[in-house]
């Protein structure tokens, strides 16, 4: 495993998220499969992985739960434990920050987070003085590091690492979001200012792992070796900014595959950096709505959609034609795209800024 110096520790360039892992899909509520996911963390702290990110919000805030009892078993020192607060999830920052130490089953957090940073909630984590009251925290020893992630426009993220002397930031980079979105300018703006950055997304929920034909055969012919999530791991590990990569691995194959990928640290030569643009290029004409499957939307919808899967039978639909709507029906969910009532609290949550209630819409049309 490639370890990386940060400030007077060292961390694993590839760290474990656990915003998806494995779940019970035929148990009401679909929870965490402890057996299975507890299996891929013991995986990863086998094989060098050091630092375990979650959230206050992940699989409802059991992701949590399921990490401070997947890793009492081990050293408290041998490991770095990643959580984040977010405002729109419950305000009250202190009595989210001590639920956060019960559920971890620890009394410090290594790297706290304000989570979700965005232009329309920047102004809210400002104002509500969460900031300095995680700084005392820090002082306390009860933080170690303190940084933020960040779904927003350049002004904001860049508004948002001049607040203070931020340890570190996350964000959304991998090679589609380089080429085709904001995620070059957000790196050189935190290159800029000397801020570790850590990366979510890197294979951007899966869709750089399923590519276009046309895409796959372009990075086949260069390297039939590797495979497709390899190819959008190696472009974000060449960048040195870069302290760690998350990646949500969420079954056994996955990590063990990716693993293998941060065994050597050689970046992209020039040459595979061009194919990969090649590729992108061919890929572009296959991303329709651009859904990381982060799930944010799920949390509220009343009608229990699962709509990350209905959005990508869309994309599939948009490229492939109507067969792709016979997915459909396999689709487990409580709610389909026709009980869709467009309260809008999907896009409320979206990173993306997708218009889901629109997509539902047309998707419940296209099922008469």
């Amino acid at each position: 495993m490639i370890k990386k110096a940060f400030q007077s520790i060292s961390l694993s360039a590839l760290g474990m998220g656990n915003m998806r892992l494995p779940v019970l899909e035929n148990v009401e509520g679909n929870p965490i499969d402890y057996e299975k996911a507890a299996e891929i963390i013991d995986y990863a702290y086998a094989n060098g992985i050091n630092y375990f990110d979650t959230a206050y919000v992940y699989h409802g805030g059991e992701s949590e739960k399921f990490l401070g009892k997947a890793m009492k078993k081990y050293d408290r020192s041998s490991y770095y434990l990643a959580t984040k607060f977010l405002i729109g999830a419950n305000p009250d920052y202190k009595a989210v920050f001590a639920e956060q130490l019960e559920r971890l089953q620890t009394d410090y957090i290594d790297f706290y987070l304000v989570h979700a940073v965005g232009d329309g909630s920047a102004e809210d984590y400002i104002k509500s003085g969460c900031i300095d009251y995680f700084k005392e925290l820090k002082a306390q020893g009860k933080i170690k590091y303190l940084g933020f992630s960040a779904h927003a426009s350049l002004g904001c993220l860049e508004r948002f690492a001049d607040l203070t002397d931020w340890d570190f930031v996350q964000i959304q980079l991998n090679y589609y979001d380089w080429y085709y979105g904001g995620a070059k300018k957000e790196y050189e703006a935190l290159e800029k200012r000397n801020i570790p950055i850590m990366v979510m997304e890197p294979v951007r929920g899966g869709k750089l792992a399923t590519l276009s034909s046309d895409a796959t055969a372009i990075l086949s012919a260069k390297k039939p070796e590797w495979k497709n999530p390899e190819w959008a791991l190696r472009f974000v590990k060449s960048l040195p900014q870069v302290q760690v990569i998350l990646s949500g691995m969420s079954t056994l194959d996955q990590i063990k595959e990716n693993i293998e990928t941060f065994r050597d640290a050689t970046p992209l030569t020039e040459d595979e950096q061009a194919t990969l643009k090649e590729a992108c290029d061919a890929f572009t004409k296959q991303m329709k709505v651009p859904c990381t499957a982060c799930r944010y939307c799920c949390d509220d919808c009343p009608m229990e959609i699962e709509i990350p899967k209905f959005l990508d039978i869309f994309n599939r639909y948009k490229i492939d034609g109507p067969w792709a709507l016979g997915g459909i029906k396999d689709v487990k969910s409580n709610g389909t795209p026709k009980d869709c009532i467009g309260c809008g609290a999907c896009t409320g949550h979206c990173p993306q800024n997708i218009q889901v209630p629109a997509i539902m819409q047309e998707l419940a049309e296209l099922m008469n």
